[in-house]
């Protein structure tokens, strides 16, 4: 067996990251409250419910302003504008909620203290996570097995994941086949020698990465049995690619969707689908009572620029393939597709320069809560697609029409995680996420959706 060198999952970073942002920021103001007179947040057991307080603020906007992303957390330049963001508006909010946290001290200058021991906890932390944690010394070092034809796309996909997911290595398991690899970084190894490998390379974990399972030769199977046997992980791929990037990889699930759709059983949960739709409806009734008050600077702008109707009517596909009606605040030129469909591009020229507006605030989207309202769609789901280009994308993207077994949504697990759509493969990436929600739909994935929407408006991403 390997001398395996220590890594940490994704979930294990994550929750290294949280648990020691709370650690460091409570021992930071236990310092500076035992050497300086710092008496405005104590760390004591009579101010139990304002650390709890301050624990959800750094936790739930640390969330939306991506504190805890694994890419942006990997270097201290990315991470430093989500650090300022979350330790500013925790603490402004803290102090905007005296019911929940202690009366404002006296002595203002002890606010600046709080924010500087703050700010200064999370920012020691993340050096720390990034000098040990985030470092090579606790990469994951990974062997794959499988065919020339998919390792650039693979590693692509891992790489963009998790920045401590390092492939190694590559043994090419077709039979016969001349074709090298020539991949940046990857080195490619004989079959003949994995165990070998695995022991040289401080391999912690072999990937088969084998379309046609019977690619894997006699000799690859007999040394990877002896491995396994010893009890070192060996993983197929499309179970790697779910658990790394959080979407269902359809372009190589083939004949066995069965064993890649156990679908979530809360699609079927009455208790769950109940308090979804309880949510929806007072989400749409709070929404559309308060675009009133935006209501009269829309028809303003809109006669200004837009010149045309405000509300824009289109057909899309919904549950069971059922086609609805959606409702829009227009955003492009009229007749902007008078001659036929086209793809929505990033920075399209038909946008008017109020609808890129209402477009980069989402508000362009407030009126398709009166699809919430009706039960065409849900807040979160699925993006609804047009009849026409669900049509065309079926027939070239396996799997497209599951995505039509629930209701489509406002927001999703696509929209806050994939880029701008504008082709058959953006299309399939977000397929692949929409998939992944269906798969693992829960009350907690929602939430997290929930979150990454916030996210997704303040930083403008997104659809």
């Amino acid at each position: 067996m390997s001398k395996n060198s220590i890594h940490f999952e994704i979930s294990e970073r994550k929750i290294l990251l949280r648990l020691f942002d709370v650690l460091f920021v409570g021992v930071t103001l236990f310092i500076i409250n035992k050497i300086f007179a710092f008496d405005y947040f104590i760390i004591e057991q009579s101010n139990w419910s304002g650390v709890l307080v301050l624990l959800i603020y750094i936790w739930g906007f640390g969330t939306v302003f991506e504190l805890y992303d694994l890419q942006k957390s990997s270097r201290l330049e990315t991470v430093l504008p989500s650090i300022i963001l979350t330790a500013s508006v925790s603490i402004l909010v803290f102090l905007l909620t005296p019911y929940f946290t202690p009366v404002l001290p006296a002595n203002r200058l002890q606010i600046l203290h709080f924010y500087v021991a703050v700010s200064g906890a999370l920012l020691l932390w993340r050096i720390v996570y990034i000098t040990f944690i985030s470092s090579p010394r606790f990469y994951k070092h990974v062997l794959l097995i499988g065919e020339t034809a998919t390792i650039e796309h693979i590693v692509k996909a891992f790489k963009a994941a998790d920045p401590n997911y390092k492939i190694v290595g590559f043994v090419n398991c077709e039979i016969g086949s001349k074709e090298s690899l020539a991949y940046k970084d990857i080195q490619e190894f004989s079959p003949k020698c994995i165990e070998a490998i695995v022991e040289a390379e401080g391999i912690s974990e072999i990937v088969i990465a084998a379309y046609n399972s019977e690619a894997i030769t006699p000799e690859i199977y007999a040394q990877l049995l002896r491995l396994l046997e010893q009890g070192f992980p060996i993983r197929e791929y499309t179970k790697v690619y779910e658990d790394i990037t959080y979407r269902i990889p359809v372009q190589y699930v083939g004949k066995d969707f069965y064993k890649y759709f156990p679908f979530s059983r809360s699609n079927k949960n009455k208790f769950y689908l109940s308090n979804k739709r309880i949510f929806d409806i007072g989400l749409s009734v709070i929404a559309l009572f308060s675009s009133v008050f935006l209501l009269p600077f829309l028809l303003i702008g809109n006669l200004i620029c837009n010149r045309g109707p405000l509300i824009y009517k289109q057909e899309r596909v919904g549950k069971n393939g059922k086609v609805f009606t959606i409702f829009k605040f227009r955003t492009m030129v009229k007749n902007a597709e008078q001659d036929g469909a086209v793809w929505a591009q990033k920075n399209d020229v038909r946008v008017t320069r109020f609808g890129g507006l209402l477009r980069a605030t989402r508000i362009d989207e407030i009126p398709q809560f009166i699809n919430v309202l009706k039960g065409d769609m849900s807040f979160i789901g699925p993006r609804p697609e047009r009849p026409i280009f669900v049509k065309e994308l079926s027939e070239v993207i396996p799997f497209y029409q599951t995505r039509h077994v629930i209701k489509p949504g406002l927001t999703g697990w696509s929209q806050v995680n994939a880029r701008y759509g504008s082709s058959v493969d953006d299309s399939l990436i977000k397929l692949q996420y929409d998939l992944y929600y269906i798969k693992h739909r829960s009350f907690f994935l929602d939430v997290n959706i929930l979150m990454k929407t916030f996210s997704t408006v303040i930083f403008f991403r997104g659809q």
